[in-house]
């Protein structure tokens, strides 16, 4: 059995310990926000944090985040509020989505090392990549959102998209034949 925490609350895997933490968190603990794109570290689509680092879950198993604290997208805002998520809607950065949460992981690993950053920090640690292009309104969004964190900026809320949590998880009734 593999021991970790995953977005404050500790799981317990039972499950092979060479199974990637990717797979653990997607099929093991229905945390579907971290994606598989490439199974190789390179896109960063299942980027999630493991004790404040920006890390690539498809490339770590679980017997290698064993003890350790692990973030994934739900986890790091549960009402989708954080200035990360906000900066990216208010300055229309998401276009499919789909590499998105890995970016704000990695982004939000890098704001917590640095609070500040510049153009340069962030296309340093942001190597995740997007098929659809987003790169000219990602910088300015990941400095809004630092901006904000440091308390220099609001961010408005406004609508957030997608469905509430709770009604994903929803069963709805099978359609009967007529």
């Amino acid at each position: 059995m593999t021991s970790l925490t995953v977005n404050n609350q500790p799981v317990a895997y039972q499950i092979d310990p060479q199974t990637p933490l990717l797979w653990a968190l997607r099929d093991g603990s229905n945390l579907t926000g971290t994606k598989y794109g490439c199974g190789t570290g390179h896109c960063g689509a299942c980027t999630v944090d493991v004790d404040g680092r920006a890390v690539r879950s498809c490339r770590m198993t679980i017997a290698q985040a064993e003890g350790t604290f692990v973030t994934t997208i739900e986890g790091l805002s549960t009402g989708r509020d954080h200035p990360l998520q906000l900066a990216f809607l208010a300055n229309n950065v998401v276009q499919c989505g789909f590499c998105v949460p890995g970016i704000i992981m990695a982004a939000a690993a890098l704001i917590r090392r640095n609070p500040d950053p510049d153009e340069d920090a962030i296309r340093a640690a942001i190597t995740n990549i997007c098929r659809c292009g987003i790169y000219p309104r990602l910088t300015d969004a990941i400095r809004r959102a630092a901006a904000a964190m440091r308390g220099e900026e609001m961010i408005p809320a406004g609508a957030r998209p997608g469905i509430e949590p709770a009604d994903a998880a929803r069963v709805v009734p099978a359609l009967s034949p007529r």
